[in-house]
């Protein structure tokens, strides 16, 4: 009886300590505001976990999606439904990275970085910009108060969609920034509707970079301007290298990548659509500092993150699957970093385009002559 009553005390005591851990937690990350949310996106909870095998399963082998490119856009949308609460919980509104700037916290060289967008593609006032692929709308709210602009954001997930409108109603920005949920590769506007357009590490997820900048084309008016930050490898990958396969394939496998393209493809993709390429270079390279050691200085926050996620799913406020997502993420921030350190990997390479202007009509026949008729 003793025993028993000891083993009942210690779990009453250890289950005690686990709320207050959790609420401690949850605490700290309101006052810092981001709670503890993990709803998995549209995903009810029992189906998380086989939603997220059902994702790995897809994406584990790199030839898989190329054969079934039509599948991509419904496991990019799962992807997020999995990981954009833990991506805000962990990493902000921006799902991007940026170059780390001396002297600068990580939140500004992000504001500066989203902010550049709007200098190169001239956004102001009165203006309407398209930004493909917006997720929550971090890089959206910094770029319309930078610009004035209007934006217009499209993301083929219903739950970012919902996400973006909040935190652009709580910004009070919600006049002057739009989110629309559509596929980027068919997107729901008129031809030549924007006067420019964007993307920030976000035109990845396309099987074929030409389907999407085309329509990027087709949605902007002549003369309207472009610019992607694009995930690629550079010139220092070597496809006989098994190191730089397995990190290339990991961080394709963990970010829902149909396969990363070349960094010397990108211009010739815009061109072949139609586009004038204006400047192209990777702002990931020096005088910029390195992008991934947000990366590296999160492992600690990683642990705590680990067993956070870990208590909730064990108490049921999270539902199973969350770990396993979590991992995940962990997994794949070591095959960027490890991208990032070697050189064989940029996610910022930037591509400034523009539409061709209309040509100018040709003249008119003269009337020909009264005395030759």
């Amino acid at each position: 009886m003793e025993a028993t009553a000891m083993a009942w005390t210690v779990g009453v005591v250890g289950l005690g300590l686990l709320y207050w851990f959790v609420w401690v937690m949850g605490a700290a990350e309101v006052k810092g505001k981001r709670a503890v949310n993990l709803k998995m996106g549209s995903i009810t909870r029992d189906k998380v976990k086989d939603k997220y095998t059902q994702y790995w399963s897809f994406f584990r082998r790199p030839k898989e999606t190329v054969s079934a490119a039509d599948k991509v856009p419904a496991f990019v949308d799962t992807f997020y439904n999995l990981v954009t609460d833990i991506y805000e919980w962990g990493w902000g509104q921006s799902f991007h990275f940026s170059p780390s700037v001396q002297g600068s916290s990580h939140r500004d060289a992000t504001r500066l970085h989203e902010e550049r967008v709007a200098e190169l593609v001239r956004a102001g006032p009165g203006q309407r910009v398209l930004d493909v692929g917006c997720g929550v709308g971090g890089p959206m709210r910094a770029i319309a108060a930078r610009s004035g602009a209007h934006i217009v954001g499209i993301t083929i997930n219903e739950y970012q969609v919902a996400r973006a409108r909040a935190h652009n109603r709580k910004a009070r920005l919600d006049a002057q920034c739009e989110v629309v949920c559509g596929n980027f590769l068919q997107m729901p506007f008129p031809n030549a509707s924007f006067d420019g357009a964007y993307s920030i590490e976000a035109t990845c997820h396309a099987p074929r970079l030409q389907d999407v900048y085309a329509e990027v084309f087709r949605v902007l008016r002549p003369g309207g301007l472009y610019v992607s930050y694009e995930w690629v490898t550079t010139p220092l990958y070597r496809a006989a290298d098994p190191d730089h396969v397995d990190t290339i394939q990991g961080i394709e496998r963990g970010d829902a990548l149909p396969g990363l393209r070349a960094q010397d493809e990108i211009a010739a993709i815009a061109a072949e659509v139609g586009f004038e390429v204006l400047q192209e270079r990777d702002l990931a390279l020096p005088p910029a500092g390195p992008w991934w050691t947000r990366l590296k200085m999160g492992r600690i926050a990683y642990w705590r993150n680990h067993i956070v996620v870990s208590v909730l799913t064990l108490l049921r406020i999270a539902p199973k699957g969350v770990v396993e997502v979590h991992e995940m993420l962990y997994e794949t921030a070591r095959h960027l970093t490890r991208g990032g350190e070697t050189g064989i990997f940029t996610p910022m390479h930037m591509i400034l385009c523009r539409k061709p202007l209309l040509p100018a009509p040709a003249p008119s026949p003269a009337p020909e002559d009264d005395a030759n008729q």
